[in-house]
């Protein structure tokens, strides 16, 4: 289940985008074979509020595109560790995953493509924080990154 959240209004969160949202999430569970009926929180908000979030839970004073709160552990191989704690009617409970579509719109712009694609990106990304990926180092980046366009690529979504 998709649970989506709008609480900003400085850029118009369009159906089309919230389709996208799911499809992304969707894509990257069956891509990482998870098959477990899976619960992901995804709360639209601006610039003020995600730089309030980014400074209470990381301790970072400035606005960012995208946080996750992934709520699962992973073993080594990848695999994850689900208990009947992460469960809650059925469904484990994956993360959550805040963007701020006020800095994803700047984002858009400035890379030269769509709004759409931005969010679906960004979804994209955090979906596979929620699925145990990091980017720390150079290899972790280039897999993560790989599967990200992977993703997106799977369904049209392009930077045109």
């Amino acid at each position: 289940m998709l649970l989506l959240e709008n609480e900003q209004d400085k850029a118009e969160l369009t159906d089309e985008m919230k389709k996208a949202v799911e499809n992304v999430c969707k894509k990257a569970l069956e891509t990482e074979g998870f098959s477990e009926p899976a619960q992901i929180s995804v709360t639209f908000t601006d610039d003020e509020k995600i730089r309030d979030i980014n400074r209470e839970y990381r301790n970072i004073d400035s606005p960012t595109d995208v946080l996750s709160f992934p709520m699962l552990e992973f073993d080594e191989n990848m695999k994850p560790q689900i208990t009947e704690f992460d469960r809650q009617d059925g469904e484990v409970l994956l993360g959550d995953i805040v963007i701020s579509l006020e800095r994803a719109k700047a984002q858009a712009d400035s890379f030269g493509h769509s709004l759409l694609r931005e969010v679906a990106f960004l979804t994209a990304h955090s979906m596979l924080h929620l699925l145990g990926y990091d980017h720390m180092t150079e290899p972790e980046e280039r897999i993560m990154f790989e599967k990200q366009e992977s993703i997106l690529r799977s369904l049209g979504i392009t930077r045109e």
